[in-house]
């Protein structure tokens, strides 16, 4: 029975290198796979899931009108796919979770969902919120804050390091942008 997997983290923890992993080893043994990449995420070359390691891997681009179940089940008409692999899964919509969910339940194709959990406020994404209610496993991804502890929030902060409080909720950025941090620092950076 096929499941629908979402991997969640904060910034900067690995889950891009953890997809294309795992992209590899099912390619490795003659599976065929699909992938999948945010379009708003300009951060590397259009349509290709990048890791800070320097693997990479062309994919499709999904937006918020996408119907991604009709591009996977087009695919696995005209050759069987093994697996479908999303990145930047916090962008998607409520509606596309739900058509990962009909994937794995009528099509019998896993979905591995990768993406952040909350945004620099501490407020769970539109595809995050339905991938936490929807998904067969949910699997977290560890990132360490610079105390040590376990991050599981993603600050955002300005050209000076401060933090950010208010803004639109996506805004693309790396390392110049956010911090992983534990709860403990993320709430006393947002204080001040």
């Amino acid at each position: 029975m096929a499941k629908l997997y979402f991997y969640y983290a904060s910034m900067n923890a690995g889950k891009s290198t953890t997809l294309l992993q795992a992209d590899f080893n099912y390619r490795e043994r003659g599976m065929r796979t699909m992938l999948f990449t945010a379009a708003v995420d300009d951060r590397f070359a259009a349509g290709t899931i990048a890791s800070r390691i320097g693997l990479e891997a062309p994919a499709t681009m999904f937006d918020r009108a996408t119907d991604i179940a009709a591009l996977v089940e087009a695919e696995h008409a005209r050759a069987p796919l093994s697996c479908v692999l999303v990145d930047e899964a916090q962008f998607l919509t409520a509606s596309q979770v739900d058509q990962l969910a009909h994937l794995a339940d009528s099509a019998s194709i896993p979905v591995l969902a990768y993406g952040l959990r909350t945004d620099f406020v501490g407020t769970l994404f539109e595809g995050s919120a339905r991938l936490l209610a929807l998904a067969d496993a949910l699997v977290e991804i560890k990132s360490v804050c610079h105390c040590g502890r376990k991050a599981t929030m993603n600050l955002r902060i300005d050209a000076e390091g401060r933090a950010v409080a208010h803004g639109r909720q996506t805004e693309i950025g790396g390392n110049d942008r956010y911090v992983a941090m534990c709860r403990r620092h993320f709430t006393a950076a947002l204080a001040g």
